[in-house]
């Protein structure tokens, strides 16, 4: 039976859409429909932003000090459902169940408590010779948010606008809503004053577009694809709105000669794959020594094959399906240009995997003898497609890294972390990890070039929500 939800969130209740037309969601690992949502008008987002600022004033009047008290009983409250949370997004987005529960349902959990914290910890007033600063928060954040990791994207956004002291309008993925539903569901158990938070879900080309063009929204903060973030900015240029975007990435993975190159292979082929390769910053151009190639190859094929997809839910791969039909096809068509552009596949391919011809599937691909003036190598394809790409100089691999419109993230390898820090600072990215090292969720995260604006999680995400405003004295 499909889940059905009928009405938004607005003004602090759940308001029947006016709309008939709804919006499907299906089932990534069977293709078969698992909600339906109802598409939301224009007047629908604007009532949400007239919601939002109508509970501006009292909301950045709450004491920091209360406004963390909130997001602490969110916080509690989806840890509570982290089960049925990871058990949504693993039915909406493919990523394997025993995966989503850590990342996609534990995520959102870690950065709400974090942003509760921060509201209360916060210095909100300093002395600088004869000025006060004063930070203050920016007003209504509309919130446009991806599929992919839906409710960690979600809770990026939302959290640190409401520890801001900001309200907001929420527009979740329409492929991957029902995650928002709940949280929804949450923030309406837990009592947040009417208006604060408001969720429409809908297209972005009706809904996301009306809350950006609304002249009561003071900032928007997108996160999606490159194309789209160049649409919001046009939007908002027009009433001159604070923009924050964290938009594509085409990340660089340097294997250095003098690394361990087994654990190097092994760990970047699973950076990757994560999430079926729908990661905006996966590693998904590995540029290794030329000498080194076949070696590379012949342990990425190895861990490769290890990763042969499986149902997300009652499976025990950690490599999942895509989320849609039309995202599975995109992918097979990069694929199909990397072959027609003369890369060399040595694992994985357009065909179906076996057994699965039920599902959004797509095989594990390699693509070896890269060149990065290739379609593969420049454009985000969204998939579990690895692109090899050789080099002969340290120079030559840091050129190839840098010669994207991209500058999300990266990762560098090398025999000493002294090295690979060296090799690192010269990387354009917004974030570089070194010798294979962990996601820190309190760490700014954003990118240069087309990748972006702004940043995402802890201090710097936080404060990217908050204006400055001196008052000068005697």
């Amino acid at each position: 039976m499909a889940i059905v939800r009928d009405s938004f969130y607005i003004n602090g209740e759940w308001v029947k859409a006016t709309s008939s037309e709804t919006l499907e969601v299906t089932s990534s690992g069977t293709g078969e429909l698992y909600a339906t949502i109802p598409a939301g008008t224009v007047e629908e987002a604007n009532a949400a932003v007239e919601a939002a600022a109508a509970a501006f004033t009292s909301w950045s009047n709450t004491s920091p000090k209360e406004r963390g008290e909130f997001l602490t009983r969110i916080s509690e409250k989806l840890g509570e459902r982290g089960d049925e949370i990871a058990l949504t997004i693993a039915n909406e987005v493919g990523m394997p169940l025993m995966l989503a529960k850590g990342i996609q349902a534990g995520l959102p959990t870690m950065t709400f408590a974090d942003n509760a914290a921060r509201a209360a910890e916060f210095v909100w007033e300093e002395e600088l010779g004869t000025s006060t600063l004063v930070r203050e928060p920016v007003g209504v954040v509309a919130a446009i948010t991806p599929w992919n990791y839906p409710l960690h994207q979600i809770a990026n956004k939302v959290a640190a606008s409401l520890a801001a002291g900001c309200t907001v309008v929420l527009k979740p993925s329409e492929v991957a809503p029902i995650n928002a539903f709940i949280l929804a569901d949450i923030i309406h158990e837990v009592g947040l004053p009417k208006g604060v938070f408001n969720m429409v879900t809908g297209l972005g080309p009706v809904v996301g577009e009306a809350m950006v063009a609304h002249p009561k929204t003071d900032m928007v903060s997108f996160t999606g694809s490159t194309r789209a973030g160049k649409r919001v900015m046009e939007i908002a240029a027009q009433m001159v709105k604070r923009v924050s975007l964290e938009l594509g990435g085409k990340s660089a993975n340097i294997i250095l000669d003098d690394a361990d190159i087994a654990k190097a292979v092994g760990d970047g082929v699973f950076k990757c794959y994560l999430n079926s390769g729908q990661t905006c910053s996966a590693l998904t151009r590995m540029v290794v020594p030329r000498s080194r190639l076949s070696e590379v190859e012949d342990l990425a094929v190895q861990t490769a094959s290890m990763l042969m997809p499986d149902d997300p839910i009652s499976g025990s791969s950690m490599l999942g399906p895509l989320i849609s039909a039309a995202q599975q096809q995109r992918v097979r068509d990069y694929i199909n240009k990397g072959i027609n552009e003369g890369a060399r596949l040595i694992l994985g391919g357009v065909e179906m995997p076996e057994g699965k011809e039920q599902g959004y599937y797509v095989q594990p691909t390699i693509f070896s003898d890269v060149t990065n003036d290739m379609t593969i190598a420049q454009e985000e394809i969204f998939g579990p497609v690895l692109s090899i790409i050789p080099y002969d100089t340290e120079e030559e691999a840091i050129a190839i890294a840098n010669d994207s419109l991209y500058g999300l993230a990266g990762g560098v390898w090398a025999g000493t972390d002294e090295k690979a820090f060296e090799v690192a600072r010269k990387i354009r990215t917004g974030q570089v990890e070194i010798n294979g090292g962990n996601f820190n969720i309190l760490a700014p995260f954003g990118g240069y070039k087309q990748s972006g604006i702004g940043r995402e999680l802890g201090q710097y995400g936080f404060e990217e929500f908050l204006e400055v405003k001196a008052i000068q004295h005697n």
